[in-house]
């Protein structure tokens, strides 16, 4: 690991995620979760407060060491079960049609295989149950989209 991706980019992605304006938001995607839950890239935890019943257990997943920590640290005391998950979205290490609820916050433009991700979250999702997300879109400035690299 790299100073940055082991110091630098967990204390960033956590001070970014801590936009109070994202609450709302959260509230509403992580209130609807039910049953056994999948979180893809649950970062420093900032999902975790939200889930109450009828959710009975937690799957966080997440590939950076130092980012699960957080979470970890920041785990509520709650009677909901919080298994953490050391792994790539796009190898999830879980059993077909094994999760209720598939949740992915503002994740999926950090997964470098974004569509092998999804096809993994399809595959682990029992039928009839549901993917929430928030995710953002293409920056509406051209020049940010230039500069991102997503013209």
């Amino acid at each position: 690991m790299s100073f940055y991706s082991d110091i630098i980019f967990p204390r960033l992605c956590d001070l970014a995620m801590r936009n109070k304006q994202l609450r709302g938001m959260r509230e509403r995607v992580i209130g609807a979760a039910e049953g056994r839950v999948l979180e893809i890239g649950v970062g420093s935890g900032m999902n975790l407060p939200f889930y109450r019943p009828p959710v009975r257990e937690i799957l966080a997943l997440e590939p950076a060491p130092r980012l699960m920590t957080m979470a970890r640290d920041k785990s509520p005391a709650t009677s909901i079960s919080i298994s953490f998950l050391e792994a790539s979205a796009e190898a999830i290490p879980l059993d077909q049609h094994s999760v209720d609820t598939v949740i992915t916050t503002w994740t999926l433009c950090s997964i470098p295989q974004a569509a092998v991700a999804l096809s993994e979250m399809r595959r682990v999702l029992r039928p009839g149950g549901k993917l929430l997300f928030a995710e953002h879109g293409l920056a509406p400035d051209e020049s940010v989209r230039r500069r991102h690299g997503a013209t």
